[in-house]
């Protein structure tokens, strides 16, 4: 049986909180919108998942959102099926994970994403870029910090 922890290394040294920023910008570069993040990432020993994400947003406005997302695992990649998203993640070197998803909700668009952690397993960057009808229409760009 393939084993998370042995084949997604890098993965696994994002275990713990991160919380940071959300920034969404226009093909302009005008701001869209921005919020604080809290995300967790988890491999739970229960064995109800592999993996196990919870992001918690929230807005200047008091605005508050929650999502949880169980991962799958096979063949060294994390694989995600939810009720909002199916994607899937990979490791392409020894700091970057790329995850390629799609609301369930939104025909015709996709997301990818880009995850750079640092060699000290503390800062985070990320990108997200948003597809419609194979066009780029906007842009996430996240920092984030280990909190635990």
């Amino acid at each position: 049986m393939s084993n998370i922890r042995e084949e997604m290394p890098v993965l696994v040294r994002h275990e713990g909180d991160w919380k940071g920023t959300y920034t969404i910008i226009d093909n302009e570069g005008q701001i869209i919108d921005k919020y604080n993040s809290h995300i967790t990432c988890q491999f739970p020993q229960d064995g109800s998942s592999p993996y196990f994400q919870i992001n918690r947003y929230e807005w200047p406005d008091g605005k508050r959102e929650e999502y949880q997302f169980p991962g799958m695992y096979q063949e060294k990649k994390l694989l995600f099926d939810t009720e909002r998203i199916l994607g899937e993640a990979w490791e392409t070197d020894d700091t970057t994970v790329i995850l390629r998803f799609g609301y369930k909700g939104v025909p015709n668009s996709y997301v990818y994403e880009l995850i750079v952690l640092s060699p000290c397993n503390n800062h985070r960057a990320r990108t997200w870029h948003w597809f419609k009808n194979n066009q780029i229409y906007q842009r996430t760009l996240i920092k984030e910090d280990r909190v635990s």
